[in-house]
C-alpha cells in the first residue's frame, strides 16, 4: 500500500518498521493475555510482578518497576491487588523503613509456579514461526533499539 503522504524515505522506512513491530506485539499479546486471564486470573502486569519475585526473590517496589518496565503508581496498584488476593505481602525494609519489600506468599508461589511454565510454552509456540537464528536476531535488534532509547 503506498504512503498516504509524501515524506522522506528514512521516515517512511522507520514508520513501516514501527507499525510492523507494534502489530506483531499486539498480535502476541492478543494471543497470550486472554488465556492468562482466563486460566490463572492474572493480568500482564500481575504476571510480571509474580514472575520477578519468583525468579529474583523479594524486591522493593522500585526494583519491581525497573524489572517490569511500569511506573510506580501502576506497580502500587498491581501490588495492592496481589496483596488483596493473598499472593504477595509487603514488609518494611529494616535498613530503610520508607522502603517496602514485596515477597510471594505460599499461594503466590504456587500460582506462579503453575502459570509461568504454561505462559512460557505458549510464547515458545507462538515464536516458533521464527527459527533459532531469527529469534536471536530479533532479540538482538529489540535490545539494540530499546537500549538506544533508555
Amino acid at each position: 500500500m503506498p504512503a498516504l503522504y509524501d515524506r522522506p524515505e528514512v521516515e517512511v522506512r522507520a514508520l513501516n518498521a514501527f507499525v510492523k513491530l507494534m502489530r506483531s506485539t499486539s498480535a502476541l499479546q492478543g494471543a497470550l493475555l486472554p488465556a492468562l486471564q482466563k486460566e490463572f486470573g492474572l493480568t500482564e502486569s500481575q504476571l510480571g510482578v509474580l514472575e520477578s519475585l519468583y525468579h529474583l526473590g523479594p524486591l522493593s517496589q522500585s526494583d519491581i518497576c525497573q524489572k517490569i518496565l511500569r511506573g510506580g503508581s501502576n506497580v502500587t496498584t498491581v501490588v495492592d491487588n496481589l496483596e488483596r488476593a493473598h499472593l504477595v505481602r509487603r514488609t518494611r525494609n529494616e535498613a530503610d523503613r520508607r522502603v517496602q519489600i514485596v515477597q510471594l506468599t505460599d499461594a503466590g508461589r504456587t500460582l506462579i509456579a503453575r502459570a509461568f511454565p504454561v505462559h512460557a510454552a505458549r510464547i515458545s509456540r507462538l515464536m516458533s514461526v521464527l527459527d533459532e537464528k531469527e529469534q536471536r536476531e530479533l532479540g538482538r535488534l529489540c535490545k539494540k533499539l530499546g537500549s538506544s532509547i533508555s
